[in-house]
């Protein structure tokens, strides 16, 4: 390990730490779509309607989004390896009892138990990697976890559906357990063991109790709304508009904040960790409507649409390692614009998807979605720690988990939104296979149109966010003797 930060290559170490904080982006990643092509059969084989079985992935995306940066502030307070360790060994134990679990109930709860230790390996991984590497090799790093990232949510639904169907749904949790020991094991003998960043502070209980109730109820309004139960979606949404002013006046007045705001008053700050929203939601929103384009419209089979939208995550795998090396030469804005602006044109493309067209189209256009994505994120996400104050790095690697799980809450939701707006309320009384392709293929384009509207917006907030020239100033890597 090289102690002057001159190198422009990470040494083995480096490249383990790397691989540990990795593992745990892709168990986040994997377990985020691994359990959605199960459900149907974990509600039958618990006897339940698949709504209530659906539970088992609104409770994870609750806890997980919830409680990201309660994780990253005792991360400042005990030590990310200790931390980062325990919350792999939770997450971990919580895949065994989801597995083994009796009842569609005591998985539910298991998952959220889950969920806890998945929000820790979540909210550490930025900061770990700022942590631990030197600002020469960050963008390399973080390049790598959002491979990793992506290489999970894309695997997802193909290990879930292969798991599923040769064995049983309960394997898509128990092949968590040999990564989890095998990160945990290797997590112990190559992560520092560093101070902790800020072991003095007091955890502002009353801003996690707000900002739980205000995310929880908009994930849960989020989901609602779009349903049958209109009026509990709007409540919701009502609830967490309240608890979300209650939580902001909480910060202003808490002596030790879980969201410190002055770092709000950087624009570069503020407005990359929006980008991050921004673009998750595009993505999640194109990933959530394709396979209804594939099998409605094209009336392909389920298992050639999930082979086909393989497509966008293997163009943001193939890109954002490449794209974080190179940020750690030119810089990051360049390339975040150069990002959003492949994302723009994929997207409009995408809105111009017809009835009649060809299957090469679809994925030239979602490979190259995932592309300009994964030339965007992880450089944004260099941009956005460099920029941190060092103190409020644990915070915003928190944050920055926060926003691309809300991002992706939101994409699903409103893109459903304005899939519905277009095509009128007759269409929610039919069966969605019983629609000519010709009468719902307008709700697509506008959906996919929408996403492309909101990348525009992205765009030209990184456009007017100044690069920051202290960022290569601001990370060491760590010495030698921290070992």
């Amino acid at each position: 390990m090289k102690s002057d930060g001159s190198s422009k290559h990470m040494s083995v170490k480096e490249l383990l730490i790397v691989l540990v904080v990795s593992l745990g982006s892709f168990m986040a990643g994997l377990d985020a779509t691994i359990v959605n092509i199960a459900l149907p059969s974990i509600a039958k084989g618990f006897n339940v309607p698949t709504v209530h079985a659906s539970w088992v992935l609104n409770a994870y995306l609750i806890i997980l989004v919830s409680l990201l940066l309660l994780a990253a502030k005792i991360g400042d307070m005990k030590g990310y390896k200790k931390v980062f360790l325990v919350g792999f060994a939770i997450f971990t134990i919580g895949s065994l009892l989801c597995g083994i679990a009796p009842s569609i109930n005591s998985l539910i709860g298991f998952r959220m138990l889950q969920a806890i230790g998945g929000a820790i390996i979540a909210a550490l991984g930025s900061v770990m990697v700022t942590s631990y590497l030197g600002n020469e090799v960050r963008g390399s790093a973080l390049g790598l976890v959002a491979m990793f990232t992506m290489l999970g949510v894309a695997m997802g639904p193909v290990i879930g559906g292969f798991l599923t169907s040769i064995f049983s749904w309960r394997f898509i949790f128990l092949v968590n357990i040999p990564v989890g020991v095998i990160a945990v094991l290797l997590g112990i003998f190559v992560i520092p063991a560093l101070k902790a960043q800020a072991p003095t502070i007091k955890l502002d209980l009353a801003g996690v109790f707000l900002l739980f109730i205000a995310l929880a109820s908009l994930i849960f309004g989020l989901n609602t709304i779009t349903g049958p139960n209109i009026t509990n979606g709007f409540f919701s949404l009502i609830i967490s508009l309240i608890f979300w002013i209650l939580f902001l006046v909480s910060q202003i007045k808490a002596k030790e904040p879980l969201v410190v705001l002055s770092v709000l008053k950087d624009r570069a700050y503020t407005f990359q960790n929006l980008d991050i929203l921004i673009l998750q939601l595009g993505l999640a929103g194109v990933m959530f409507l394709m396979p209804f384009y594939l099998e409605i419209v094209k009336s392909l089979p389920t298992g050639t649409a999930g082979a086909l939208l393989l497509a966008l995550p293997v163009g943001n795998i193939l890109t954002s390692p490449i794209a974080g090396k190179i940020s750690d030469v030119i810089g990051t804005k360049k390339l975040i614009i150069i990002g959003f602006v492949i994302a723009i044109i994929a997207l409009f493309l995408l809105s111009t998807l017809t009835v009649l067209s060809h299957s090469e189209e679809f994925v030239l256009y979602l490979f190259i979605l995932g592309a300009g994505a994964g030339i965007a994120y992880a450089p944004l996400n260099s941009a956005i720690m460099g920029v941190s104050p060092e103190k409020e790095r644990g915070m915003t690697s928190g944050l920055i988990k926060m926003m691309t799980n809300l991002g992706s809450s939101l994409g699903v939701a409103l893109t459903i939104l304005v899939f519905g707006y277009v095509l009128g309320p007759k269409v929610a009384q039919v069966e969605a296979h019983t629609i000519s392709p010709h009468v719902i293929m307008p709700g697509f384009q506008a959906a996919f149109f929408f996403c492309m509207a909101l990348q525009v917006i992205g765009l030209i907030l990184i456009i007017v966010v100044k690069e920051s020239k202290e960022e290569s100033k601001e990370s060491q890597p760590f010495s030698q003797e921290a070992y």
